[in-house]
């Protein structure tokens, strides 16, 4: 006679199958959140938008108090940060890490905030940089390692550091030549060793576009996952576009220096929407959707098989970030600054394949401020005063090929004005440049170009904005320069 208990398991393994079968392979999607912005988004707006468009992780650059407040009790997942300017602090104080550990992971974990990584430093290592962080990213994850398993969170909390894509190369162009960078690699060895060591993953920031922006000759299709690239070869392996290939090289790399089975998390992945000739919305609609197509098959690459984690690069627009790598740097969101959708983007997470918006948002007056149809152009104060606009308000959709590229000079005035007067919240004394301005409720938006208006501000976090005060004292020094 058979055994029932065994007929009773085969049986229910023969349930399962189907169920298995049916799971997605993917990890589900994850997107940053960053908060360089004048005019941030309320926190709890963003987290709904998290919840409703079924992203399930978001990748933090700090320890916003008022977003991780936020993100209880709402089933994300979340990665906090540790900025580059905190680890010479907590490279050398113990009793530093400890406290950071204790309010930013362990008081938020007791509030119901699924906290699973602490992200130490962002690209530490990044070239431009020129070794600032080297000395202090190591003994600063070590200590952060060490306060996480203090507080009794090693298990559940794991530490990783945000690279960026340039800290391995290849001497060719096949993955299979891939090597940690060698003016960092003790550095690189030293900290990827203590991550494998500790279970943590190797993060890593990928950018085919930055590959196009820095390099007139790359191969435009290469960027893309359409298959319409030239192929390249290495030793029988196919890639036919950039991602693949980078990832591999990474792969690569860490095998060669005994870390075969490591685990690898994509930190950004992202194509912005403006303030570039390859940055508009064509080419990041297309990007974008053509890595969740090819993510949402669960295959992996070549060298690694299987689902990727990757978080995407970003959520919404940030018109405070630095612009030294390039206008583009405030255009990489999905969503733009008011939380609305730039595009059309199937995430595979909800029921219409659509982006779902933020909402129940307040927005300023409709009115701009824009160039006077009276004044000339050879007005002497009009340069001193575009050039004031400018430095504080956002004119990166502003240049050749962009979406406000086709303005004529009295529009680019107007864009100007309109950027600084709508960031400071259409007061009426920053639309006061000498003459030159005045307040319409005519919308001068024109094809491609969207004049802004600001949404209400947001004062519940640390966001600062111009001050009536500071604002006069500008305008009364650029009064005084153009007289």
């Amino acid at each position: 006679m058979k055994n029932p208990t065994r007929v009773y398991q085969v049986c229910l393994i023969l349930l399962l199958i189907p169920f298995f079968c049916w799971m997605k392979p993917v990890n589900g999607i994850g997107a940053n959140w960053g908060t360089q912005s004048s005019h941030p988004l309320p926190p709890e707006t963003v987290v709904r938008m998290l919840v409703e468009n079924g992203i399930q992780k978001v990748k933090l650059f700090d320890a916003d108090y008022g977003a991780l407040r936020a993100l209880s009790k709402s089933g994300i997942q979340v990665m906090v940060g540790i900025p580059n300017d905190l680890l010479a602090t907590m490279a050398g104080s113990m009793k530093a890490a400890d406290k950071w550990v204790s309010k930013n992971v362990s008081d938020h974990l007791s509030n119901s905030v699924d906290i699973r990584y602490v992200a130490v430093g962002n690209e530490p290592f990044l070239a431009t940089y020129n070794g600032s962080f080297l000395r202090y990213t190591f003994p600063a994850l070590r200590n952060i390692q060490a306060a996480l398993v203090k507080a009794g969170h090693g298990n559940k909390v794991k530490v990783t550091v945000p690279q960026n894509a340039d800290v391995y190369s290849s001497s060719t162009s096949a993955p299979s030549s891939g090597d940690f960078r060698a003016d960092i690699h003790d550095y690189i060895f030293q900290i990827t060793k203590f991550l494998n060591d500790n279970g943590s993953p190797f993060t890593v920031n990928i950018y085919p576009f930055i590959s196009l922006y820095i390099d007139s000759n790359f191969p435009v299709e290469y960027a893309f996952f359409d298959g319409q690239a030239t192929p390249v070869n290495d030793g029988g392996t196919t890639y036919t576009n950039m991602f693949d290939a980078n990832y591999d090289t990474l792969v690569w790399a860490l095998q060669k220096n005994g870390f075969p089975n490591m685990g690898i998390i994509v930190g950004e992945i992202g194509w912005p929407s403006d303030g570039d000739r390859n940055g508009n919305i064509e080419y990041a609609q297309r990007f974008m959707q053509g890595f969740m197509t090819h993510i949402a098959q669960g295959k992996g690459t070549p060298m690694r098989q299987g689902p990727i984690e990757a978080y995407l690069f970003s959520l919404i627009d940030e018109d405070g970030k630095s612009i030294q790598p390039g206008n583009f740097e405030r255009h990489w969101g999905v969503f733009y600054f008011d939380g609305q959708p730039k595009y059309s983007l199937n995430l595979g997470t909800t029921q219409t394949g659509a982006l779902v918006p933020a909402r129940n948002l307040k927005y300023l007056q409709r009115k701009w401020c824009v160039f006077k149809d009276s004044v000339r152009l050879d007005d002497p104060s009009i340069a001193q005063a575009v050039s004031y606009a400018c430095a504080l308000g956002d004119c990166t959709s502003l240049g050749y090929e962009t979406s406000c590229g086709g303005l004529d000079a009295k529009q680019n005035i107007s864009y100007a004005f309109n950027s600084y007067y709508q960031i400071n919240n259409q007061l009426d004394e920053a639309c006061k440049f000498p003459n030159v301005s005045t307040i319409t409720k005519e919308d001068p938006s024109t094809g491609s170009c969207r004049f802004g208006i600001m949404i209400e501000p947001y004062y519940g976090g640390a966001n600062k904005r111009v001050s009536l005060g500071g604002l006069l004292a500008g305008l009364a020094v650029l009064l005084l320069t153009v007289l």
